[in-house]
């Protein structure tokens, strides 16, 4: 929108003085008359009286200069407050992460995000951590929460939020041996995850004890592990977050294995190239907070 005419016709008015008007105005005093003479004639009044020795408002000029104050005012507030809320993010993201994330890790995340950016739009959708790094890869989601793989793909960014035991559970009460040397694991049933970091791992510590491990089921969701567990199914792995937060933490315990395997690091993964977006940046920005 261009106000610069009202802001001449006011310097103008104010001044009655063609040259004072125009040093404010940072024109000619001709461009200035010209100015006036187009506003007057799509106006259809006239709005200065003028001769060679003196400027005066007539009494349309009076009425057009309080108009001309009003509008300049109202444009200034407003492009104040569009350029304030310009300021203040606004948009979605889309977060993906398991249930015990979503309510775990994610819960302080989300506190503090919606703290600071009251704007932005959480989409949060829960599911296999096992397939988190997949949807980022296949930009099905922007942020999603899960374990760190030992090679991360070049075009991911990382961002640790929490270290996590992995740990051998049993059935409290077990209907049959829980295994005391390597040699026992081999008829030992084991529940594991299908997929993912928690079975790379401990497919690397059964080879490191030269031992091949009795399957009994392969289960999706760590949550699933520890329920066949504590129904006395066999002796699971799982992330100590996930049996801290399990409603049944305590029909299970919790076995001492040597070597321990390596805990989990969880934390956000995002493409970099989406780091450079402002939304994915303010989320990034909470959690070096």
């Amino acid at each position: 929108m261009d106000t610069r005419t009202l802001r001449n016709y006011l310097h103008l008015a104010e001044t009655l003085h063609f040259s004072r008007a125009s040093e404010l105005c940072h024109i000619s005093p001709s461009a200035l008359s010209r100015n006036i003479k187009q506003l007057e004639e799509e106006l259809g009044v006239t709005l200065l009286y003028r001769d060679n020795r003196s400027v005066s408002l007539s009494h349309e000029g009076k009425l057009f200069q309080q108009y001309a104050r009003d509008a300049l005012s109202q444009w200034d507030a407003t492009r104040q407050r569009l350029l304030s809320e310009a300021e203040e993010l606004h948009g979605e993201i889309s977060v993906y992460c398991s249930v015990t994330a979503s309510y775990s890790f994610l819960y302080d995340i989300l506190n503090r995000f919606r703290q600071r950016f009251p704007a932005v739009e959480i989409k949060l959708h829960t599911g296999d951590p096992d397939h988190a790094i997949q949807h980022i890869l296949s930009d099905k989601e922007d942020i999603a929460i899960a374990a760190r793989p030992d090679h991360i793909p070049n075009e991911l960014a990382f961002n640790e939020v929490g270290i996590s035991p992995l740990l051998f559970i049993a059935p409290l009460e077990a209907n049959f041996d829980v295994p005391q040397k390597a040699a026992q694991w081999a008829d030992a049933p084991m529940i594991l995850s299908e997929e993912g970091v928690s079975r790379q791992r401990v497919n690397a510590w059964f080879q490191q004890q030269q031992i091949a491990p009795k399957i009994y089921a392969q289960v999706a969701g760590n949550e699933a592990i520890v329920s066949m567990v504590s129904l006395g199914f066999g002796i699971g792995v799982v992330p100590q977050i996930v049996l801290e937060n399990s409603p049944l933490a305590d029909r299970v315990k919790v076995l001492d294995v040597q070597p321990q395997l390596t805990p989990y690091h969880i934390g956000l993964f995002a493409l970099n190239r989406k780091l450079r977006h402002p939304l994915i940046q303010a989320f990034w920005s909470v959690l070096d907070q």
